[in-house]
């Protein structure tokens, strides 16, 4: 699910409402710029529906010093703890120098273990960064143009039956392609974890390895829309990318973003662990109960058994820090590539477009790109704040709590006390 702006008042998977394998907040529906793809609710939505409610009211960010404003952000992590049982990491630098790094709650429940700077959270739907830098990489030795046609790039038994011939890269990097997708984040409801899950009773998440195994989900489905009409988020679009990855490069999708993104970022710790892989400092992703006297449960029955294109993947905040400067610094993309990567392809609202992958969000100074995810027991936020140099990264195993984060690390910056 998925990434966006938002304010504090956004309640959804991913994010903006919130984007788990998607979502997007519903103010996201305005239309848009002339010639670009009209917006729709995406997976910014998730995080909204769950991401903002309850709590109590946020005290009002501090005017004082930096001092003032971690010390604010730090005693809404405590409350935040207390009160609605948030677990997870707040990574904030500057120009490399770390701002703030904080930690609350256990990588698992049963064992008590806390969470530190070496846990090692499930990223949902920040993956799909991962996955459009790697498919970007390509340009041009292995592919000549993000404008050249799916259908020339996957044979038939890896595509959709009813794709458009006109589908192409672009349109599925910028949620533009029209693509059905296999868990449609814009008809998802407050109970979209339990939807989510739905998934799996007729199709186990053990199942699901490869991008190839997410294509009887989706791949007898209609399209929506035609290509390029509108931004409407789409999990699939990535399984596809995914799919075009894995047959421009010869290799499975895991190494191929290993070796063109997690080994040139410096992201030392990341990876794509499996379910059923003791491995250390993994954070298991939280459910929380379903009703008086039910217990806290693991997500292992709920997300499939490892990540793929359009989420999954696991990493420390450090390795995300990492990831987020050497992106800003072109690292890992030449400057036409990064330059296109940043690029507005599609209005999301009057503050916010999709880009090539990841979103563009606000405008000037406060200007950021990132990228969002939610998944259930899984949120992540990501953002490089380019004109100061800052990054944040809010990682969190169990669902509710990163978007108000979010928003006062946000308006901090806005404020310039970062």
């Amino acid at each position: 699910m998925s990434l966006l702006p938002l304010t504090p008042t956004l309640p959804h998977r991913d994010g903006f409402r919130m984007q788990g394998r998607g979502r997007v907040p519903d103010r996201f529906s305005s239309a848009a710029e002339p010639g670009e793809p009209a917006a729709r609710a995406d997976p910014l939505r998730i995080i909204r529906l769950r991401g903002n409610g309850g709590g109590g009211d946020t005290p009002a960010m501090p005017t004082g010093s930096r001092a003032d404003t971690m010390d604010h952000i730090t005693a809404s992590l405590d409350r935040l703890h207390r009160e609605r049982d948030f677990s997870g990491t707040v990574l904030i630098t500057r120009g490399g120098e770390t701002v703030l790094e904080t930690h609350r709650g256990v990588a698992d429940r049963a064992s008590g273990v806390p969470i530190g700077p070496r846990t090692r959270f499930g990223l949902a739907s920040v993956t799909k960064a991962f996955t459009a830098v790697a498919v970007l990489s390509l340009l041009p030795d292995h592919l000549r143009t993000l404008d050249i046609p799916l259908e020339r790039l996957l044979p038939a038994h890896l595509r959709p039956v009813d794709l458009h011939p006109e589908v192409t890269v672009r349109h599925l990097l910028t949620h533009t392609s029209g693509v059905a997708d296999y868990f449609d984040e814009e008809t998802a409801t407050e109970d979209w974890v339990a939807e989510f899950a739905a998934l799996w009773s007729d199709r186990p998440v053990y199942r699901m390895t490869r991008p190839a195994d997410f294509l009887p989900l989706f791949a007898g489905l209609p399209p929506h829309d035609p290509p390029g009409r509108r931004y409407h988020y789409c999990n699939a679009g990535y399984i596809l990318l995914g799919l075009v990855l894995e047959q421009l490069t010869g290799t499975d999708y895991r190494r191929a973003v290993t070796e063109r993104v997690f080994v040139p970022a410096g992201m030392r710790d990341a990876g794509f662990p499996a379910a059923d892989e003791i491995l250390p400092d993994l954070a298991t992703g939280h459910l929380r109960p379903r009703g008086p006297g039910e217990s806290w449960r693991s997500n292992v029955f709920a997300i499939p058994a490892v990540g793929g294109p359009d989420g999954g993947a696991f990493a420390t905040a450090a390795d995300l820090d990492r990831f987020l400067t050497a992106y800003a610094e072109g690292r890992l993309l030449a400057p036409d590539r990064l330059a296109e990567a940043l690029r507005p392809a599609a209005r999301i609202d009057g503050d916010s477009a999709m880009g090539h992958g990841v979103y563009l969000v606000g405008e000037g100074p406060t200007r950021s790109f990132g990228a969002v995810g939610a998944d259930p027991g899984v949120e992540a936020i990501i953002r490089r704040y380019p004109d100061p140099g800052i990054n944040t990264v809010i990682l969190a195993n169990v669902n509710d709590s990163v978007w108000e984060i979010d928003a006062l690390v946000r308006e901090a910056v806005s404020a310039g006390t970062v």
